[in-house]
């Protein structure tokens, strides 16, 4: 039975209750890029919209709710009036031992807690050197997620708070780790698991989650996980990971991201063996029965979530991840990080390093070893950037750009064996196999790696490069560390320190002759929560090429003279947030620009804007 007072509540929580369940039922009103997509897809364009009648719809606009609250007291009850004991254990509102005297009163939390009162500053200090006292990498990160689980604001307080340290722990490389061994770590749920046994029913597997209005989803289907490749349903690490990102970084509410792993099953053997496995047990389904299943999935978030949800396809194999691009590109909110965002952070990185390497983008010869989903979306980037600035046809700006894969440099002689996103990048050249014949053949300014296999920029290839220019630029860009194409002191040591050198994973800085290099870091982090941020403040309904060169701009402009002076082509960590407004307000201005933006009046401000739009994880104060 309820105490006297408790009603009350209960009618406000119920109240709360049956307007979700209305809303619930009711629901929501490259060759990647757009020159390669087109010859895909027969033409179409995203500014060429598809089934309009969404375009109104799509979920509220929350953030101004949000914002409005930040300073007032609210009432920490959704769907149900809970004990202390339930409010402790919801990780969206608890607090620990920040709940004051008055909140223990007014929420049953007398006996439950210990009596001392803590400030959020005096329990981010605590959990930080309790983190620090961990030696191995996994501990960290399953300690981490423990306190997502249990504290959400303090979880994002901490990581917004220490970015530069944590963000390797709850991203790569550790989150690499992580998926390998999410069968063992595996503790509660923290996204959606949608499977072949789900077919047909994917609405409403949609409708279990409780949160309604859902903004942006990353999706997996754990074919192709970092450089680690095909682990399945443990692939759910990066979803979770990226819209962490999503949160501390771009400032988008932990409540409207939706992390996604579809399973289709794995062809990896070791995990098919594993009795701790948490997937399906069969081998991955390939063909109609994954495009129907891929099908239902893209219209059931559309039905359920409306037209303005972000959808961004994150680690499907290559085959897998253009035909997805090109086919709901112009019908869905879609977004590619590996191709887009890669291929846009790269982007920054290399306008920011003309200003040590002089000239412009066109006079510089670009190598890439690796012609997948990375590869070809950076390098179809960089040429549209060229064809942009000079204005010269889109087909020779790629004559800048050489690739390398598995079979060697891609050149005329092989098109007919090509698939059909390295096609655009063969061009009349003889035969090479190998990567140092086919720097000394090519002799590019700038050397790609995006292959995800370890030590192929050998001490020949970095020397080799260091003879054909003054300040060779090197990008070890696969992930996780031990996949990367050499290491930061590799790189420094073999050029003699003339190299500028950046990668996908972190580097501690290099000592080379009395002089420290900091290595930059081109993660994808510095991109896609702010351009996710700007589609969401303003309403964007479709993602345009321009939209991911803006944010190549923006990132490149905040590289600093101090940057430059420690050989760093990329601005640090510490200053993120300030970094994802200007990316967001800039992607938004491009949207408004192509008319693609519906949220109107446009902001006059679109940086303040971004930043009033950014989540904070203070505590608030209860009634």
């Amino acid at each position: 039975m309820f105490s006297f007072n408790k009603p009350i509540l209960l009618r406000k929580a119920l109240g709360l209750f049956l307007v979700g369940e209305r809303r619930r039922r009711r629901g929501g009103g490259g060759v990647v890029m757009e020159s390669t997509l087109k010859e895909l897809t027969n033409g179409e364009s995203v500014l060429d919209i598809k089934d309009k009648c969404g375009v109104a719809g799509g979920v509220e606009d929350i953030y101004g709710e949000d914002r409005a609250t930040e300073d007032q007291t609210i009432t920490p009850w959704t769907f149900s009036v809970a004990s202390g004991y339930s409010l402790l254990r919801d990780p969206h509102y608890n607090k620990g031992l920040a709940f004051t005297e008055a909140e223990r009163d007014a929420h049953y939390l007398r006996g439950l807690l210990p009596p001392t009162v803590s400030s959020q500053q005096l329990q981010e200090k605590k959990v930080m050197h309790n983190l620090r006292q961990y030696q191995v990498p996994l501990q960290r990160y399953m300690a981490m997620m423990d306190l997502q689980e249990r504290n959400e604001r303090l979880f994002y307080k901490l990581l917004i708070d220490n970015v530069e340290e944590l963000l390797p722990v709850v991203y790569t490389p550790t989150v690499g780790e992580a998926c390998q061994k999410y069968g063992g770590i595996f503790r509660r749920p923290q996204g959606l698991f949608i499977s072949l046994k789900e077919k047909g029913k994917i609405l409403e597997v949609l409708k279990n989650w409780p949160e309604k209005s859902i903004q942006v989803i990353v999706v997996t289907d754990g074919e192709r996980i970092l450089g680690l490749g095909d682990l399945g349903c443990q692939g759910m690490g990066i979803p979770v990971g990226k819209l962490s990102l999503y949160t501390a970084l771009g400032g988008v509410r932990p409540s409207v991201c939706l992390p996604i792993t579809i399973d289709v099953g794995t062809n990896n053997q070791k995990l098919l063996d594993d009795e701790f496995y948490i997937g399906l047990k069969q081998k991955r389904a390939t063909g109609q029965e994954y495009a129907e299943l891929l099908e239902e999935f893209m219209s059931a978030v559309k039905q359920n979530y409306g037209e303005k949800v972000l959808i961004q396809f994150e680690d499907f194999a290559n085959h897998n991840a253009f035909e997805l691009l090109a086919k709901y590109r112009t019908t869905h909110l879609v977004f590619n990080d590996d191709i887009q965002g890669t291929a846009s952070v790269v982007l920054a990185g290399l306008i920011a390093s003309l200003k040590l390497l002089g000239g412009t983008l066109a006079d510089h010869t670009f190598l890439f070893l690796g012609a997948g989903e990375a590869g070809t979306g950076i390098a179809e980037l960089i040429a549209l950037e060229i064809t942009r600035k000079t204005s010269v046809p889109l087909e020779e700006a790629r004559k800048k750009i050489w690739l390398v894969d598995s079979k060697g440099l891609i050149v005329s002689s092989r098109v007919e064996s090509l698939q059909h996103f390295k096609k655009p990048w063969a061009h009349d050249h003889e035969p090479v196999k190998e990567l140092i014949d086919a720097v000394k053949a090519i002799k590019p300014t700038v050397l790609i790696g995006t292959s995800g296999v370890g030590k192929t920029f050998t001490k020949e290839v970095v020397e080799a490069m260091a003879s054909l220019n003054p300040k060779p630029l090197i990008m070890a860009l696969s992930n996780p560390t031990s996949q990367a194409e050499c290491t930061a002191e590799e790189a420094y040591t073999w050029s003699k320190g003339h190299a500028i050198f950046a990668s996908g994973s972190p580097f501690d800085p290099v000592e080379f002759e009395g002089r420290t290099f900091v290595s930059g870091q081109a993660n994808n982090a510095y991109v896609f929560p702010g351009f996710g941020l700007g589609i969401i403040m303003s309403g964007t309904i479709r993602v345009h090429d321009d939209m991911l060169l803006a944010a190549s701009e923006a990132l490149a402009s905040e590289v600093t003279e101090d940057d430059y002076l420690k050989g760093r082509i990329y601005p640090p960590f510490t200053n993120i947030r300030k970094i994802s407004a200007h990316i967001a307000a800039e992607v938004a201005a491009k949207a408004y620009e192509l008319g693609l933006a519906t949220r109107l009046p446009r902001p006059s401000d679109l940086v303040k804007y971004a930043e009033s739009c950014m989540y904070t994880p203070l505590y608030r104060s209860y009634r």
